[in-house]
């Protein structure tokens, strides 16, 4: 596909070496448009950008990459939005600084629609990961999409979360949009190209690298109503996403946890700042006044629970425990205690943690 001129001219800009947002949109304001700006002279475009920007402006040099771009807008469901284009979100408008530009695969449409951000620890708990897809679900189907990051953990549940609901799920990559990271996201990343949409602000073929994740997470509070941090220890890059998210006047919402858990200070760091405690996808819902689905479309059947089963459950409560303790609780033998815990390990009711203790989980 032969690339329009104005995307042309868009690209060559974003392109540049050391053109940064900021430069980019003052010679989009002194100039009115990306090919007046690369017609202008090296002097005029000085007094905007400085002598080595100006430079390497006049000096272009990104054919390759124009050529790459150019190949892989042939694909299925490859976009370029610029923003001077109607599709370009109208939210990312609101922020301090907007991206000139967004390469999107897959669904265009979900970048108009209300959107939740979901975040949370990349080494999350088993607790964690169902919290984040069942809420993700939830949500999905009462019409928000779910924006995340692409990341291991909480990131990746929540995307499965919110493409099995209504309204599907939106990744914000720190690499370039052709490019997955990390590799083991390959297959959720493919069903976010055919079923929702990968988006990047940087140039096609970049490489994950530590500065890209703080700019990405800008674009994720920026795309949203609001932001839930499901779980996340003190020192969490999430955090940055919830911080970042209530400087743009976005909603910052958080789940609690046990207070033995590392995993959850942050979470309730941010509740202790301001964040909205929330139990389940109705608070987030009634706090960003949306309405609440009269019944949940899509009921979980519960595992089968026999008595004793139940009895050890009741035993095991909330917290972390390790078999004796649950042993003593419940009245059971080692050897019963042990078959059942397995079974219920199976059933996906109760995780085994490190140090030998096990952990109920909730759906």
């Amino acid at each position: 596909m032969a690339l329009a001129d104005d995307l042309v001219a868009w690209l060559r800009l974003s392109l540049t070496p050391g053109l940064d947002g900021t430069r980019l949109r003052r010679l989009l304001a002194a100039f009115g448009s990306p090919d007046r700006a690369l017609a202008a002279g090296r002097a005029e475009l000085s007094r905007h950008v400085g002598d080595a920007v100006a430079s390497a402006i006049k000096q272009g040099g990104a054919d390759a990459a124009l050529a790459r771009a150019s190949a892989w807008l042939d694909e299925p469901g490859s976009h370029i939005v610029t923003l001077a284009d109607e599709a370009y979100p109208k939210s990312l408008l609101q922020i301090a600084d907007p991206p000139a530009l967004l390469y999107v695969k897959g669904r265009l449409d979900l970048l108009a629609r209300p959107a939740l951000a979901i975040v949370g620890s990349r080494q999350a708990s088993a607790q964690g990961l169902i919290n984040a897809e069942t809420f993700s679900l939830a949500l999905s189907d009462a019409g928000l999409t779910v924006v995340s990051g692409l990341a291991l953990g909480i990131d990746a549940a929540a995307h499965r979360g919110g493409l099995a609901g209504a309204s599907s799920s939106v990744a914000v990559l720190g690499t370039g949009a052709d490019i997955v990271y990390p590799a083991r996201n390959r297959e959720l990343a493919h069903d976010l190209a055919a079923r929702g949409a990968l988006v990047s602000e940087l140039p096609l073929g970049t490489r994950a690298l530590p500065a890209h994740f703080p700019r990405r997470n800008r674009l994720i509070s920026g795309l949203v109503l609001g932001c839930l941090v499901v779980e996340a220890a003190a020192e969490s890059g999430s955090l940055i996403t919830a911080r970042l998210a209530a400087e743009q006047g976005r909603e910052v919402f958080a789940i609690p946890g046990s207070i033995h858990s590392p995993l959850v200070k942050g979470c309730h760091s941010l509740i202790k700042q301001g964040a909205k405690l929330v139990e389940s996808a109705a608070d987030v819902l009634e706090e960003l006044r949306l309405p609440t689905p009269a019944v949940s479309a899509r009921p979980t059947p519960a595992a089968a629970v026999d008595a004793r089963m139940a009895a050890l459950l009741r035993a095991l409560g909330d917290d972390p425990a390790d078999a004796d303790t649950i042993a003593s609780r419940c009245g059971l033998s080692a050897a019963d205690t042990a078959a059942l815990l397995t079974q219920l390990e199976l059933d996906g009711r109760v995780t085994a943690l490190p140090g030998g203790l096990f952990q109920q989980l909730h759906r």
